[in-house]
């Protein structure tokens, strides 16, 4: 067990169920993190944690220990016109909306003539996520 407050190094590749990769460190530096620091998702900093260098391990971490299940009231419909008019809307887009915590990035998930359907949720929220794990240090 990794105690709190240690610095660690680790390369990873993240899957979804369908195999698909959504982010990975090959061919960059490792990530790296403090043990405690809050700074990765839950699930990630617990399996890391319970590691030793230059140990490997494949690790799924439950939507709920990563970004969260999918929080319905997070999705809104929007007036097409409210956009400005430089901005062509496509499906799949990511907006930047004015909120009272500052700034947040919204995506398109449909649109029709009138309005468009804003989810504010994190792309991966409701998703399960696998890691390859390699702890590289311990510092």
């Amino acid at each position: 067990m990794i105690e709190a407050g240690k610095t660690v190094k680790v390369h990873y590749k993240g899957t979804l169920d369908d195999g698909t990769v959504f982010d990975s460190s090959e061919g960059r530096d490792p990530i790296e993190f403090e043990i405690g620091g809050g700074t990765v998702i839950p699930g990630f900093e617990a399996a890391v944690g319970e590691m030793e260098v230059d140990e490997t391990r494949s690790v799924t971490i439950p939507s709920a220990e990563a970004y969260g299940d999918v929080n319905e009231d997070m999705v809104g419909l929007v007036p097409r016109s409210s956009l400005p008019d430089d901005i062509e809307p496509e499906v799949g887009m990511v907006l930047s909306m004015q909120s009272p915590d500052g700034e947040m990035p919204v995506r398109i998930i449909e649109m029709d003539d009138e309005n468009l359907t804003l989810d504010a949720n994190h792309p991966l929220a409701g998703h399960d996520l696998t890691f390859e794990l390699t702890l590289v240090a311990v510092i």
